[in-house]
């Protein structure tokens, strides 16, 4: 029985955690992060006010704001189920310890991740943001993904065909390692460039030229981006070359589609006014990148 449901609950879980990601987007986009200034709870409370006058005598009024209160809260709350989801994930892991014991240490090991996750955000809200603490707890998120991701692929991975010859194995291996490393450095280099605009003065400069005052960080992100393109590129122009099976040969076109959309993204971001809504888009899609990068790296080595 827990073998059976284990994908059901494996993929729900990666859903989930992936939505979460871009919730977290959102509160970074909108100045959220300190809607709750306290961890666990919120304002002293385990559920917020929604007005100043409701707040317990101890926090200041003038600090209260009702959106970015609940903006936050929401996020610490899928927090909570993305662990509950975890816990469940693991327990039904346990029905693959006899012959696939892969799984089971994948699973216990997003469980252990997702619990210093949430240590990590208390410490991220009471160092008030500070910077460097951010982009290790995005770093972190991208890891829980990764091992849940893994721990469903290994469950589930004789039901697809990924037959490929030992030179194509090789080959597809350190171009799609050598991806997902290049885009856990963009990923960091992203963390660092908002991080830098956290230090921008938004009082006296237009959200539209935040950009200019962050320093050379975002250049050395935007010029990064062209080494992720034509790495994904090459990846496209290999699979198609050598005739490779149907599903690699979509797996490296979603890539690259996904690839392009980030730049598309980017562009927006750097000359279209930096539009909140952009912002979530591109950290978002980097979680769907991250996944489908592992999959053809997994796929790589597939033995069937």
């Amino acid at each position: 029985m827990l073998k059976q449901l284990f994908p059901t609950v494996a993929v729900t879980t990666i859903v989930v955690t992936v939505l979460l990601i871009f919730i977290g987007v959102i509160v970074r986009a909108s100045g959220a992060g300190l809607g709750c200034p306290d961890w666990p709870k919120c304002f002293g409370m385990w559920i917020p006010p929604t007005t100043a006058e409701a707040l317990p005598p101890e926090f200041n009024p003038d600090e209260f704001n009702v959106v970015h209160t609940w903006t936050e809260y929401i996020n610490r709350l899928f927090g909570v189920l993305v662990g509950f989801l975890i816990i469940l994930t693991t327990i039904f892991s346990t029905g693959y310890l006899k012959e696939r014991k892969t799984v089971f240490f994948a699973s216990f090991l997003s469980l252990v991740l997702v619990l210093f996750q949430g240590w990590l955000g208390g410490q991220v809200v009471r160092s008030g943001l500070m910077p460097g603490m951010i982009s290790v707890h995005m770093v972190v998120a991208m890891l829980i993904l990764m091992t849940l991701v893994y721990a469903a692929w290994s469950a589930i991975k004789d039901r697809y065909r990924f037959t490929l010859m030992h030179n194509h194995k090789r080959s597809l291996f350190i171009a799609s390692f050598l991806l997902l490393f290049l885009m856990f450095v963009q990923i960091v280099l992203g963390t660092q460039v908002r991080e830098a605009i956290d230090m921008v003065d938004k009082v006296s400069i237009a959200r539209a030229e935040w950009l200019d005052h962050v320093g050379i960080i975002d250049q050395i992100h935007r010029t990064f981006s062209w080494t992720i393109l034509l790495v994904s590129g090459w990846i496209v122009y290999y699979v198609k070359s050598n005739n490779l099976v149907t599903n690699i040969t979509k797996i490296a076109g979603l890539i690259f589609i996904l690839v392009l959309t980030q730049v598309f993204i980017g562009v927006v971001l750097a000359y279209v006014g930096f539009p909140a809504s952009f912002q979530v888009l591109h950290l978002g899609v980097s979680s769907f990148l991250i996944i489908a990068i592992q999959i053809l790296l997994l796929a790589s080595k597939h033995n069937r």
